[in-house]
């Protein structure tokens, strides 16, 4: 049995001597406990440096911190992780994770199906608010075609998401680019939008505004109340408001042929225009 004061990691079991001995026989040697340690996965590796940037941002990440919170040492972290942009990536895989993967609803409302997704994304950067820049930026240093699989399964969802709404493929593209444009701004912007002062009663004190200068920033010193009640859900309604609105007469392929005017869950497609936002001819067989 497990006692409460065995370290994470780690099994107890108990070593005995021979116990099937007769009347008379020397005593067994005192039972010994062994303490031994249990593997790590990534998932938990990914998982404890997911919780050191939520603490103390990125910049606060580090192996040796990372091995300090899991009772490794660093040196041995880097079998899951072989380098801090290894390290960086998985981060963003793992908490992707936890996205709900957006899929044509029953009634076929592929608007509401984005909505809910958008608002899920809004709900992870709000949980992880330092990892926000790098979910910006992490996709730009890596080609499309060679970033983790966990950052290229929503967008294959979506992809499939607008297609069998109508859309076809180079249409499917654009809208996912201004879609997920739009979130990425959305939540960079909310994160800026906080607080100078949360308890103070005056908009411009609340909001820093008092420290410009009147005469070259009247308008934000104006808006002091309309930017002290910043709205980021309502905010991110009314920007998807206009998005699906411009969207809606671009699906130029009736749902129910979508599927079959791309072909089966658009994989062709997707293979050569992936080819091409990574810099990358098609890969041979794909027309």
């Amino acid at each position: 049995m497990v006692g409460r004061d065995t370290m994470p990691g780690a099994e107890v079991s108990d070593v005995d001597g021979d116990t099937d001995r007769g009347a008379g026989a020397p005593a067994a040697p005192a039972r010994r406990r062994v303490r031994r340690r249990t593997g790590l996965s990534r998932a938990d590796v990914l998982g404890a440096a997911l919780a050191l940037v939520d603490a103390d941002g990125v910049e606060a990440l580090s192996m040796r911190r990372l091995g300090a919170a899991l009772s490794r040492d660093p040196m041995r972290l880097y079998r899951y992780a072989s380098s801090k942009e290894d390290l960086l990536d998985g981060i963003v895989e793992f908490a992707m994770a936890e996205l709900p993967v957006p899929a044509t609803p029953a009634d076929g409302d592929w608007e509401e199906a984005l909505r809910r997704a958008a608002h899920a994304f809004r709900e992870l950067a709000l949980a992880h608010p330092h990892l926000v820049p790098l979910m910006a930026t992490r996709p730009l240093a890596t080609p499309l075609a060679t970033r983790p699989l966990g950052m290229l399964r929503p967008l294959e969802a979506l992809l499939d998401l607008l297609i069998r709404a109508g859309f076809d493929g180079g249409g499917a593209l654009h809208a996912y680019r201004l879609y997920a444009g739009f979130l990425y701004g959305h939540v960079l912007n909310e994160l800026q939008e906080r607080a100078h002062g949360p308890d103070e009663g005056d908009d411009l004190l609340r909001l820093g505004l008092h420290r410009l200068p009147v005469p070259e920033f009247p308008r934000l010193r104006a808006l002091a109340g309309e930017l002290a009640a910043y709205d980021g859900e309502r905010e991110l309604d009314e920007g998807l408001d206009v998005i699906l609105t411009g969207l809606r007469p671009r699906t130029t392929v009736s749902p129910e042929n979508a599927s079959s005017s791309i072909g089966v869950l658009n994989a062709s497609e997707f293979a050569q225009e992936s080819g091409r936002i990574g810099g990358r001819e098609p890969p041979a067989g794909v027309s």
